[in-house]
């Protein structure tokens, strides 16, 4: 079976990747600074060139945002440091005076082939924020209810989330782009 790697130690996110990819996804448990900023495309891209440097093999990176619209498109990129500061808990309270709980749910991919060469993949879920914390999961699936399904992602099993998940659809671009 074939091995690439994916920059990050979340397991939620290396056993999504591996189902999705059909290879064998090894995480790469590498500290690097990241760059703020709003755009996830600038996060990402800098992030892998980081991760590319340091270790001078193909891999791939992600970078997650989740922008809620009543918020004026926040966490965003900051997604992480929402999620540290206030929890699932914490984001529904922020919400709780607005009718309008519409949020999209985004993933980029930036691959580093073995020269450097760097190949990007968006994928986006339209949903909404759910008024309560539904199922499990990890980070804010308990609270984000795609487009098209009545449950969160948190109360949905692996298969059942990867029919909706941005994530799902990133590495789906990726795969049929890269060929494994």
């Amino acid at each position: 079976m074939e091995t690439i790697y994916f920059a990050t130690t979340n397991k939620g996110k290396l056993k999504e990747a591996g189902a999705i990819l059909d290879v064998d996804v090894v995480g790469i448990p590498l500290e690097i600074d990241e760059i703020q900023s709003l755009d996830p495309i600038e996060v990402a891209v800098k992030k892998a060139r980081s991760y590319w440097s340091a270790l001078k093999k193909p891999l791939f990176v992600e970078d997650v945002a989740l922008f809620i619209d009543s918020i004026n498109g926040l966490p965003g990129t900051y997604i992480d440091a929402f999620m540290k500061a206030l929890g699932n808990e914490g984001i529904l309270e922020m919400l709780k005076g607005y009718k309008l709980r519409t949020a999209t749910a985004q993933t980029t991919i930036v691959y580093v082939d073995e020269k450097g060469g760097e190949h990007l993949f968006v994928g986006k879920t339209m949903g909404d924020i759910a008024w309560e914390l539904r199922g499990g999961g990890f980070g804010w699936d308990p609270i984000f209810m795609p487009r098209g399904s009545k449950k969160t992602f948190g109360e949905m099993d692996l298969q059942e989330k990867n029919k909706f998940s941005m994530r799902s659809r990133a590495l789906l671009k990726f795969k049929k782009s890269i060929r494994f």
